[in-house]
């Protein structure tokens, strides 16, 4: 599938494009192992412990990018989200520029009624931010398009990061998509 801004890339950036298109997943060596920091990011998020929850994602993304034998990144997480009138800023994600390493900033809290951003929505975000990571460093594509293949990379992460072999969730982290 294409999107609408495809029409608009160069030659070489459509390449990029197809090619990240075509990578629907990013399998994680031992992804149990990160269960119970995933378990940790629940109960500090529940907890509103700005710091607590930074600690643990870094945690989460120092051992995501150790798998995967990439560049470490930095991770600072943030009270409310910056907004404007083109919305609200989930994450972002700063390549690594000269001496500075690769940085991921997520906000923790709403921006309009500054409440603890729910769980899943959190991960999610942070995983969206470590995919364009992951496409820089472990796909060495020149750019990090909004792809489909992208988001089935996001949605993979995630569904490793949550759900044992059996495809039950580890506690307190919902229900799966199609699953009562």
């Amino acid at each position: 599938m294409v999107f609408s801004y495809y029409s608009r890339l160069t030659r070489a950036e459509q390449r990029i494009y197809r090619k990240s298109d075509e990578v629907s997943s990013i399998l994680l060596t031992r992804a149990s192992s990160l269960h119970p920091l995933v378990g940790m990011l629940v109960g500090a998020l529940k907890s509103e412990d700005r710091l607590r929850t930074e600690e643990i994602c870094q945690e989460l993304v120092s051992a995501i990018t150790a798998s995967l034998k990439v560049p470490a990144l930095r991770v600072e997480v943030l009270a409310a989200r910056p907004s404007r009138s083109w919305g609200e800023l989930h994450g972002l994600y700063t390549p690594a520029r000269g001496h500075r390493v690769a940085r991921i900033t997520v906000w923790m809290r709403t921006a309009q009624r500054r409440q603890v951003v729910a769980f899943r929505s959190f991960l999610r975000t942070l995983l969206h931010e470590i995919c364009h990571h992951l496409d820089y460093e472990f796909l060495r594509l020149g750019e990090s398009f909004h792809t489909e293949g992208f988001y089935k990379r996001e949605s993979r992460l995630f569904h490793q990061m949550v759900a044992n072999q059996q495809g039950d969730l580890i506690p307190g982290t919902g229900r799966l998509p199609g699953r009562r």
